[in-house]
């Protein structure tokens, strides 16, 4: 049966005139979805009897909750959502004065980036809207929620519909009413939907960049033969970034290959007159992968270097290592295997 979860207020308003339900009726369904999260058509106190039951014969509210939850020695928590084609993971990321939650738009990825354990899981397809904000209203933290990123499994703009139809209930007055600045979405640099989603989103975007050279990028990053970053960071380029809403870029750090001065001169060159910031990512070991960890003196040394060249570059803590919820580490291959 379909879900409801996912539907915009305008869709909602279609179902309920499809059935000849008083027009107020998809005001009552925004509430109790969004609003107070309910997961049964039975809580739906306000609605009637027979509209309940009508509902319920033909709908299901979309809910699904999660089936583990993994907790890290640093207070990160790692949560498997099932989905229509399989299961996918959520990292709740605490912190003192907020907390982040990292959320999946697909199950595994087709970039195929070589240091990502999503991408070496392949693809077996993409989250409904419903599914994607599944995984944020139906978190036992959901009241700590400040800030979201869409950095977990896939490629957001691979999912550019649904992402968009996520984006608009969390943000549209009669959904959740958040801020876009509390959200940042990223992509690997897939130039049609990323140039859409400058112009019909609020939200901010963050780019994963992690080498300025083309040769070097298309070793780690098969997209980038497709969309080389020199036409990603010209395309941003073109976007007024004036205001409060942001563009980062992310740069996982890999001892030897891509933290020398050359690369901080490159981009310098690049970046230098957009006005971003460079997160560097220290890389998490990934079996098969033959790449080596910096130190966090390496990182320190590249972050200064990027600063002193005028780049505002930060250090991102690693956080959910230990239950691999960190930046890379998102995969359920294992459990698309039991279910096989």
């Amino acid at each position: 049966m379909k879900s409801l979860l996912g539907m915009s207020f305008a869709e909602l308003q279609e179902l309920v005139a499809q059935h000849n339900l008083p027009k107020f009726t998809a005001k009552q369904l925004v509430e109790w979805l969004y609003l107070k999260r309910v997961k049964t058509f039975d809580d739906m106190t306000n609605l009637s009897k027979a509209t309940r039951q009508l509902l319920s014969e033909n709908y299901t509210t979309g809910y699904r909750d999660f089936v583990t939850v993994q907790e890290s020695r640093d207070g990160t928590k790692k949560y498997l959502f099932p989905a229509e084609d399989g299961f996918i993971e959520a990292a709740y990321i605490p912190e003192k004065e907020r907390a982040t939650l990292c959320v999946s738009c697909q199950v595994g990825c087709k970039m195929n980036c070589q240091f990502c354990q999503t991408g070496k899981q392949g693809f077996q397809g993409n989250l409904s809207a419903g599914d994607i904000i599944n995984q944020i209203l139906n978190l036992p933290e959901f009241e700590n929620l400040s800030n979201f990123v869409f950095m977990g499994m896939g490629e957001p703009m691979d999912n550019y519909d649904n992402i968009m139809r996520v984006l608009d209930i969390m943000t549209s007055e009669w959904g959740l009413a958040m801020s876009p600045t509390r959200i940042t979405v990223s992509t690997s640099g897939l130039i049609p939907n990323m140039k859409r989603f400058m112009q019909e989103s609020r939200c901010n975007l963050a780019v994963s960049l992690h080498s300025p050279f083309h040769d070097e990028r298309a070793k780690i990053m098969p997209i980038e033969n497709k969309f080389p970053i020199s036409e990603v960071i010209h395309a941003i380029r073109q976007h007024d970034w004036s205001g409060q809403r942001r563009v980062s870029f992310e740069y996982i750090v890999f001892k030897g290959f891509n933290d020398s001065q050359r690369h901080v001169n490159e981009l310098a060159k690049q970046l230098g007159p957009l006005r971003c910031r460079v997160n560097l990512i220290r890389f998490h070991a990934v079996p098969g992968v033959d790449m080596q960890s910096p130190t966090m003196d390496d990182m320190t040394r590249f972050r200064d270097r990027l600063n002193d060249k005028g780049i505002i570059a930060t250090i991102r803590a690693s956080r959910g290592q230990d239950i691999n919820a960190a930046c890379g580490l998102l995969s359920t291959a294992a459990k698309e295997k039991q279910e096989e």
